[in-house]
């Protein structure tokens, strides 16, 4: 059966080939069309707002499907760019620590290096938690630095020791306080003080203000100007010794109220951000007692 409609399908089209456009089969051919292309017409017409539908539902799942794509896209290159400029802001802050070393000689002072991984709930108990203890040499009363993005510098000391991690306690504490000196701004066109002859206090939090800090105990005849820098002074005891080790970076003179009177008030912003420090480094070694050069034993 399929092989007599094979050769009768090669008749006819040998046929239809052969014979001149006004022979039967063609006159056949225009009137099919002429009888089928109407109903293909209406047809086509007919269907075309259903061809239109799935062809406009195929667009918009596609449509879809891009979004979806282009949104997981975005998302990754958003966390892409999160990562870099976190990685970014942290190398920051290593070299700042590294930067610490160099110019403090705090490598004398056996560093050890640890992470912030909890923070005090409030403001006015400024307190950090971090991953090191006891096991890895770590006691109470150890000074402590660290680096934001912009400065490194002193932020406290070691308050509470477990095995495998420890408390530290934050200048920014109303319970601590740090014997400090000011170094002259160069910009302010003084001479370089002898630091035995440099303008002393004591760096507390302001009373209602736990972000801020004060150099107390200065006297009218202390010329403290804003812009100068406040760093730690040590102990000078033949009998005690300082926990903080003395020209550690604290912060910078704001403001000075009531200047020239023994009531002068300096106000201080501390170097670091501490709310935003992730490492620290506990100075395990004091040198010297933590006494300042030139300091009589």
């Amino acid at each position: 059966m399929l092989a007599l409609l094979v050769v009768s399908s090669l008749i006819l089209l040998t046929a239809y080939f052969g014979e001149s456009a006004g022979g039967g089969l063609h006159s056949v051919q225009r009137g099919v069309l002429e009888v089928v292309s109407p109903i293909q017409e209406g047809a086509s017409r007919a269907l075309k707002p259903f061809r239109d539908f799935f062809g406009w539902a195929g667009d918009t799942i596609s449509a879809k499907g891009k979004v979806k794509d282009l949104t997981k896209q975005r998302n990754q290159l958003y966390r892409q760019l999160v990562t870099e400029r976190g990685a970014t802001a942290e190398n920051a802050r290593l070299r700042n620590l590294i930067q610490l070393d160099g110019n403090y000689g705090v490598a004398a002072m056996k560093p050890i290096s640890a992470r912030v991984i909890a923070q005090s709930p409030t403001l006015w108990y400024a307190t950090v938690t971090i991953d090191k203890g006891t096991s890895a040499g770590i006691h109470e009363d150890m000074a402590v630095i660290a680096a934001d993005q912009d400065n490194g510098g002193l932020i406290g000391k070691v308050t509470n020791v477990t095995g495998d991690a420890a408390q530290v306690t934050l200048i920014t504490d109303h319970t601590i306080s740090v014997s400090a000196r000011v170094v002259a701004d160069p910009h302010n066109n003084k001479p370089p003080r002898n630091p035995a002859q440099a303008p002393t206090g004591v760096v507390q939090t302001e009373v209602g203000k736990p972000n801020d800090l004060v150099l107390q105990y200065t006297t009218r005849n202390d010329d403290i100007r804003p812009g100068d820098s406040v760093v730690s002074s040590g102990i000078c005891s033949s009998r005690l010794t300082g926990v903080y080790p003395p020209d550690l970076p604290i912060g910078t003179v704001t403001s000075v109220q009531d200047a020239g009177t023994d009531d002068q008030k300096v106000n201080v912003r501390p170097l670091v951000n501490v709310r935003r420090v992730q490492f620290v480094q506990v100075l395990t070694k004091k040198l010297n007692g933590n006494k300042p050069t030139g300091c009589l034993r």
